[in-house]
């Protein structure tokens, strides 16, 4: 296999038949929202069709239907505005455009991510082999303000982007970041689809390999979404919250997954924070980068809130109602 081809190239019997979702809840990303429609308008390969799912946000709703509703097919692509129909935030939306959707493949972004032209170009081909059931692309942050130099590369998951650690080539993965993922309909239907308002990546990719035993979840590197990165997420205050109350809410996600729950992936990314992160940490202090220390000192403390939020957590589940579920 040459570097310039897929691992599954060959198998590519998917065509065209892809809808794209995705979810909004705030006027205040208006025009992160309209960048992110014009994206996948000008995909090189177009989607079947795109739907806006407005969580619940009456006027936001009548604003993409004034922006968007009443318009012909833009590029030959229409544009379904539609509101969540069931309790619940993102995973809600999801799931209510998930339903409504007519593609075979359903490809999701980010309402504040612009998809790269040919991201779909990346996402659709790997659904040529059925045993893959979910693809992953790489979402990159793209700053307000400067990235601080304290902040390591590990931990570009809590801005929602890709992070150190991840493949630097398409490879199999055990799970996928949200703000640019794809499955396909019928596997999104059989189990259930979305679950969880602040883990719906996570916990559909637990529930899909438990699902299909066999099943593969790719992470494609070259499907590339922009992700912007307001000023308030790049603070210590934001980091530590995010790194402690992520996992916090990760004990009950897992809780409700019964069976299909799995903490490889987490074993995984502590093991390579500690030794690549701190290793690359090390040798950016030696040849004069004295942030490098910083970075180190960042690392640790993520693993510990990280560590610490999840026992929190998984107490709290134990609780009266933890009990009862």
């Amino acid at each position: 296999m040459t570097g310039s081809e897929h691992p599954l190239a060959g198998a590519d019997a998917v065509g065209g038949d892809v809808s794209v979702v995705i979810c909004t809840y705030t006027p205040d990303r208006w025009e992160q929202l309209c960048a992110a429609v014009d994206s996948v308008l000008g995909q090189t390969r177009p989607p079947f069709e795109l739907l806006v799912s407005v969580d619940h946000n009456r006027d936001l709703y009548e604003r993409c239907v004034q922006r968007w509703g009443d318009r012909p097919p833009a590029g030959g692509v229409p544009i379904r505005v539609v509101e969540n129909r069931y309790p619940g935030h993102l995973g809600a939306a999801r799931t209510t455009a998930s339903e409504l959707a007519t593609g075979r493949i359903i490809a999701f972004l980010d309402d504040d991510a612009a998809a790269e032209p040919d991201w779909l170009e990346h996402m659709v081909p790997p659904f040529g082999d059925p045993a893959v059931v979910a693809v992953g692309g790489r979402p990159l942050p793209v700053f307000a303000t400067a990235r601080p130099r304290w902040f390591p590369a590990e931990y570009d998951w809590v801005f929602g982007c890709a992070y150190v650690g991840l493949p630097p080539s398409p490879a199999p993965v055990l799970r996928v970041i949200g703000a640019a993922m794809a499955a396909r309909r019928s596997d999104l239907a059989a189990i259930g689809y979305f679950h969880s308002d602040d883990h719906d990546d996570m916990d559909m990719c637990h529930r899909l390999l438990h699902h299909s035993p066999r099943g593969v979840i790719l992470y494609e590197p070259r499907a590339v979404v922009r992700h912007h990165v307001p000023p308030d997420r790049v603070t210590w205050s934001y980091f530590w919250r995010r790194c402690f109350r992520v996992n916090r809410g990760k004990a009950g996600a897992f809780r409700q997954m019964g069976a299909a729950r799995n903490l490889a992936a987490e074993r995984r990314f502590a093991r390579g924070a500690l030794t690549g992160g701190l290793r690359q940490s090390g040798h950016d202090l030696v040849h004069g980068d004295p942030a490098g220390v910083a970075r180190a000192a960042v690392l640790i403390a993520g693993l510990v809130l990280a560590g610490t939020g999840y026992t929190v957590g998984w107490v709290e589940s134990l609780g009266p109602a933890g009990r009862g579920s």
